[in-house]
Order: structure tokens, then C-alpha cells, then sequence
């Protein structure tokens, strides 16, 4: 499917379907569905009656495989989840092993002698093994085939596979139609949901960690050690990575920093006023310092760290902040 925001970069693509390269990059923000514009492309490909508007039939057997999730001249690498296991805290990768394994299929004949179209997504996920794998065959594609990576942060690609793949950068949606179709969806928290997602509408919403991270706030609101310290293990029960807690603490120091410029909030509206109250009670050069070493913990965010002496650390720091003034 094509979100209504992509309508416009759909046209612009199938008016040259018939000079598609043998690569293509989708890149732009993530959660505003991006795969989603590159699976429509890949069905519209393998579909054997799609004619010159490049739209797939969705009457074709091609179609009908493609909508099972069984078409066999399709192939798609991602990170994979092994069976039965929460994905927690560990980094998802695609791994070199996956890699070769299409490789060594796209070589061979198509199945249902059209073209075959291979999708990678996250891109950014290919380890250094991985990414130099495919790389190998973007250089010397096999005849119909077709690469579709998608990027949500297109600079950790190599600049090698980057070069040999049309970028095509696909617009974000407007606020406004970014928050119609999230209040479709969740309607009570429409614009803080949206306004924490940084405008992007196709997140997931989990309850639990919406919960968690009210907490949290609440906290930063007015901060307390043995709070602190409870919050670090409550945290740490979830198994949820480093990674989420530094998302959160950061968009709120960004936040704390803006309305110590008397600029309204980008992340938190619904705390304008408790993040105001910080502000006033706090230096700028003691936000920067903060804020430099969460910066710090961004490479392990999915590391093998302690995540309760982490916090515990973190959110130590921050009431050392708070009293500062």
C-alpha cells in the first residue's frame, strides 16, 4: 500500500518505471512507511499484468503469491528474531549468512520467468560482513534483478553500496496529515503521541512503555534519589534496552533546553509547564555537560551494560543537575 503522503513520490517513480536502475535506496524519517511504498513497488514488479501505469493487479497469480508472503522470486532481508525470543535488548542485525543465502538464489533463473526483486530493510542493520556482501552484487547485478533497500538513517550505509543505488528520498507527512491518521488510531493522546514520534504516525503504541515513560517524567518533574533508584529497577523488570531510556531523556533535556530559550516544547507539550519549571531552576552549561554524556552512551544502547547501574548513574546525574542553580 501508499500512504496518501507518498501518493506524489508513487507518481514521480512509475512515470520511469521502464529506466528503473538495478538499485533503489528509500531514505527519509522513520515510522512514516517507507517499506510499505517499497513493497508496493516490488509487488507492482512481479506482477504480470501490471501495464504501463506500473500499479500491480492484484488479480495476477504473481499478486496473490505476493500477498501470502510466498512469492518465490521475491526475497527480503531483514533482522531476524529467532523463534520464541523477546527482542529485548539485544541488536538485531542482517547477518552475512542471509546475505549469501539470496545471493547464491538470485543467481539462479527466475521461478515464474519475470524479474526478481530483492528488499533490504532496515539497510543500516548490515553488519560490516554483511554490507561488503551485498556490495559484491550491486557491482555486478544479475540480469532482472532489482535491489530495494530502505534507510532510516542513510549515513551508517557505506558510502560504496550508497553509490551504486538510485537515493530517492520519500517525504515525511505534513502535521497536519500526520495527525488526522493518528487520531484515526488514538484518539485520547493524538498530539502528544504524535509530537513524541516527532511527527512520524506509524508508530506502534505500547501501553506499557507509554506507562513507564509517564513515570519517568513525572520523575524528571521533580526529582528524588530513592525515586530515582526505585525507577532505575522498575525500569530494568522490563528488559527494555539503554537505548529506549536515553530517547526518552534526551527529548526531555532538548525540551528543558528550549524553555530555558522561552521556546515551547517539541516533545513533551503535555509537561510544558514542569519542563518550564526545570528550566528556570537550571544553568545551560550544566545541560550541555548532561546531555554530552548521555551523548556518550548512545554507541551502547543496546550493549551488553548493566541497564539498572546505568540509570541509577544517569538519573543520579540529573538531580545533581536539577540542584545546581
Amino acid at each position: 500500500m501508499i500512504y496518501p503522503w507518498h501518493e506524489s513520490d508513487w507518481r514521480s517513480l512509475a512515470e520511469h518505471c521502464d529506466q528503473l536502475p538495478h538499485a533503489l535506496l528509500f531514505s527519509g524519517k522513520e515510522n512514516t512507511g517507507k517499506t510499505a511504498f517499497a513493497r508496493h513497488l516490488a509487488q507492482a514488479l512481479l506482477c504480470e499484468n501490471s501495464g504501463a501505469a506500473y500499479e500491480a493487479c492484484g488479480q495476477c497469480p504473481s499478486c496473490h503469491l505476493f500477498a501470502q508472503n510466498s512469492h518465490p522470486d521475491f526475497y527480503e532481508l531483514t533482522p531476524e528474531i529467532p523463534e520464541g525470543e523477546a527482542v529485548g535488548r539485544k541488536l538485531l542485525q542482517i547477518k552475512i549468512d542471509a546475505v549469501r543465502d539470496v545471493i547464491e538464489h538470485v543467481r539462479l533463473t527466475s521461478v515464474r520467468g519475470g524479474r526478481r526483486v530483492v528488499l533490504v530493510h532496515p539497510a543500516e542493520s548490515m553488519n560490516a560482513q554483511s554490507a561488503n556482501a551485498l556490495l559484491k552484487i550491486l557491482e555486478e547485478p544479475p540480469e532482472g534483478v532489482v535491489f530495494l533497500l530502505v534507510s532510516h538513517e542513510r549515513d551508517r550505509l557505506l558510502p560504496t553500496v550508497k553509490s551504486r543505488c538510485r537515493q530517492i528520498v520519500l517525504h515525511a507527512p505534513e502535521r497536519a496529515a500526520a495527525l488526522a491518521y493518528v487520531r484515526e488510531r488514538h484518539p485520547q493522546h493524538a498530539e502528544e503521541l504524535l509530537a513524541f514520534h516527532s511527527g512520524a504516525p506509524l508508530f506502534d503504541d505500547d501501553a506499557e512503555q507509554t506507562a513507564l515513560r509517564g513515570e519517568l517524567l513525572q520523575l524528571l518533574s521533580a526529582p528524588r534519589l530513592i525515586a530515582a533508584l526505585d525507577y532505575a529497577a522498575a525500569f530494568d523488570k522490563h528488559k527494555l534496552p539503554l537505548a529506549v531510556f536515553l530517547d526518552w531523556l534526551q527529548k526531555w533535556l532538548l525540551d528543558v533546553g528550549l524553555a530555558q530559550q522561552n521556546m515551547p516544547p517539541l516533545y513533551y507539550p503535555a509537561f510544558a509547564a514542569q519542563s518550564a519549571a526545570v528550566a528556570a531552576r537550571t544553568a545551560p552549561h550544566a545541560l550541555f555537560a548532561l546531555t554530552g554524556r548521555l551523548n556518550s552512551l548512545v554507541p551502547y544502547g543496546r550493549h551488553t551494560l548493566s541497564v539498572k547501574m546505568q540509570l541509577e548513574f544517569l538519573l543520579t546525574e540529573y538531580l545533581h543537575f536539577w540542584q545546581n542553580k
